[in-house]
């Protein structure tokens, strides 16, 4: 099964997703990454009749990156717990075309979700039916055409790096929906979910894991390159 595999263990799974792929069923019909995850801990441990397959959280369809799911219900409870209390540290990585006015910087905005057009709006004030939203980059790369924010999240709203970005004047390249003037040939967007570090809910292992960048992508790979990041 064509299933990048980062981590696996015996109360988790950690895999590499595909921009354009969706993690849980929606109106499309399209399989979703849990089923597959699913199907493969079948056939890979000969699992008769339902396996449980736990999805702790999600990633936007045209993002890339890390996704955790939990193989038993005590690791999905401890996970989600882990989540809930802000323990789990994720770093996002972004491409911009446009350069931020402040190489790093904190940012703090309440966002408001039309579910009709699936659009969040990021105000700089409080304001009815609100979530705050907060996250923080820092430019670490850029090239003479775009530029490479390094984003960890503090809050995990609805399209929230995409929508803060785009309300500091740097929308994610290929993101249409918040700003960007063009798409990417593939359909993503130029976000990807990094790196995860939390401590395992039941071995009590520190555990930090990194994404490889979207695959036969040059200006990815570039960045990679430039960063001397993990592959």
């Amino acid at each position: 099964m064509d299933l990048e595999v980062i981590y696996e263990d015996n109360h988790m799974i950690v895999v590499n997703k595909r921009a354009g792929e969706i993690v849980q069923g929606d109106k499309t019909g399209d399989e979703p990454l849990l089923e597959r995850v699913r199907q493969y801990l079948k056939e890979k441990y000969a699992k008769p009749g339902n396996v449980f397959c736990g999805l702790v959280h999600r990633l936007d369809r045209p993002v890339a990156g890390l996704v955790i799911f939990a193989k038993t219900s005590k690791a999905l409870s401890r996970m989600n717990e882990l989540f809930r209390n802000g323990s789990v540290k994720k770093t996002y990585w972004a491409i911009t075309r446009n350069a931020p006015a402040e190489t790093e910087a904190h940012l703090t905005h309440w966002i408001t979700t039309v579910e009709k057009t699936n659009k969040s709006t990021a105000h700089n004030s409080p304001k009815v039916n609100a979530k705050e939203a907060r996250l923080s980059y820092r430019l670490i790369a850029q090239s003479d055409r775009y530029h490479l924010l390094e984003v960890q999240l503090e809050t995990g709203r609805k399209h929230q790096i995409r929508v803060q970005l785009s309300a500091i004047g740097c929308p994610v390249k290929g993101d249409l929906k918040y700003g960007d003037k063009r798409s990417n040939p593939d359909g993503s967007i130029s976000l990807m979910a990094r790196k995860v570090e939390f401590i395992h809910p039941v071995s009590g292992k520190e555990i930090c894991l990194y994404a490889p960048v979207p695959k036969n992508d040059t200006l990815w790979a570039a960045f990679n390159n430039l960063t001397n990041k993990p592959e």
